[in-house]
């Protein structure tokens, strides 16, 4: 260990964390119990920025198509992306597919244990690395997500946003020093079940935390401070108005960007892609006449109708969709371009789509509102 972390150095911080988390943590969850890296892999993917009861159903639902990083490699992108759909933040599915074919390239379809080669391979970052090789193959290294930090930035009073740079290089130093010489794999799941389940963002439950008697922010009275919130930037807010164009039970979908927001998935055609909002009047009555052209490059429209507007957030801005059903007496023989197709309304569910907008195709289904 070197002096630069050597005063981090706290032996009975561990021996807590191990300690609580054999008697009181989480061990039933799908994922646990097994020292298959596939399975530690794709769940350690799945749980970025997503909840555990989210995560449960898709991850039961790939292992079922894929049930190994070999049947993963060899399945086709929109395969990859129909069982992703609604799990948000895509780029992971692109990644866990790029991943899953360069371990079977590279490794003969072996994970490596050693978290720097892990690191090398796409989608992951340092803390995941290092979680797959501790639950994999009992590999002592550090972790450091949300949850860590949040835990580290209480238990030990770490003033500084975590996401700054010096915060989380300080941070880092601390997560070293801090492993334990055994137990790696309870001390690793321990770190994590803390910050979900007790150590909370909001209303935390520190009359049950093993951290209590050391713990400085309960000490002195600043749970609700630390860690220290990042800086608030004001909201960007983009529009966009999203054609539902139908005929003869089908509906027009467009493959995305393999880039970009919803990258790799159908979605519905939009006019002119997600623009800034601005000042101007609202967009469905400047929009209307140009909709309706686009539409009927693709076949004779024989009613329109303007569904109900509805937002969906994402990380970095609020998208505010107009949706406009066309409905098409004929359509053109040929779409005009390759990357759209026709899609069998009564089929939506298995669409590669984006959640929001499988929401509205699905409600508009369920309303009998198809033409």
């Amino acid at each position: 260990m070197s002096l630069s972390n050597l005063k981090y150095a706290d032996p009975g911080f561990s021996a807590s964390v191990i300690g609580w988390q054999k008697q009181h943590g989480r061990h039933s969850l799908p994922w646990q119990q097994t020292r298959d890296a596939y399975r530690v892999w794709l769940s350690e993917i799945m749980l970025q920025q997503t909840q555990v009861t989210a995560v449960i159903p898709y991850y039961q639902r790939f292992l079922e198509s894929f049930p190994g990083v070999q049947d993963l490699a060899a399945a086709s992108s929109e395969q990859v992306m129909a069982h992703w759909s609604g799990l948000g933040y895509y780029t992971r599915a692109r990644n866990l597919h790029k991943c899953a074919q360069q371990v079977v390239a590279l490794y003969d379809g072996r994970f490596p244990s050693d978290p720097a080669l892990l690191k090398e391979l796409p989608g992951i970052g340092r803390s995941t690395a290092a979680a797959i090789a501790a639950f994999a193959y009992g590999t002592r290294a550090a972790i450091l997500d949300g949850n860590v930090k949040r835990v580290f930035a209480r238990a030990f009073g770490v003033d500084g946003y975590p996401g700054s740079k010096p915060v989380e290089d300080d941070l880092w130093l601390r997560a070293e020093a801090l492993l334990p010489e055994q137990g790696i794999e309870s001390y690793t799941q321990g770190l994590m079940d803390l910050g979900a389940t007790l150590c909370t963002r909001s209303s935390p439950a520190c009359e049950r935390c093993p951290l209590q008697q050391s713990c400085v922010a309960y000490a002195t009275g600043r749970t609700a401070e630390l860690p220290v919130r990042k800086p608030k930037k004001q909201q960007r807010e983009k529009q966009a108005v999203m054609l539902v164009m139908l005929h003869d039970g089908q509906v027009l979908l467009e493959q995305r960007p393999d880039s970009g927001i919803w990258g790799g998935l159908l979605s519905l055609p939009e006019l002119d892609g997600m623009r800034d909002m601005d000042d101007e009047p609202g967009v469905l009555a400047d929009a209307f006449p140009e909709v309706t052209r686009l539409a009927q490059q693709f076949g004779d429209v024989a009613s329109i109708e303007a569904l109900p507007p509805f937002a969906h957030v994402f990380t970095h801005f609020k998208l505010n969709v107009t949706p406009i059903q066309f409905n098409l007496a004929r359509r053109h023989a040929q779409v005009a371009e390759a990357t759209h197709v026709w899609y069998p309304t009564q089929q939506i569910d298995k669409a590669p789509l984006p959640a929001p907008v499988k929401k509205l195709l699905q409600s508009l289904l369920a309303a009998s509102l198809w033409s």
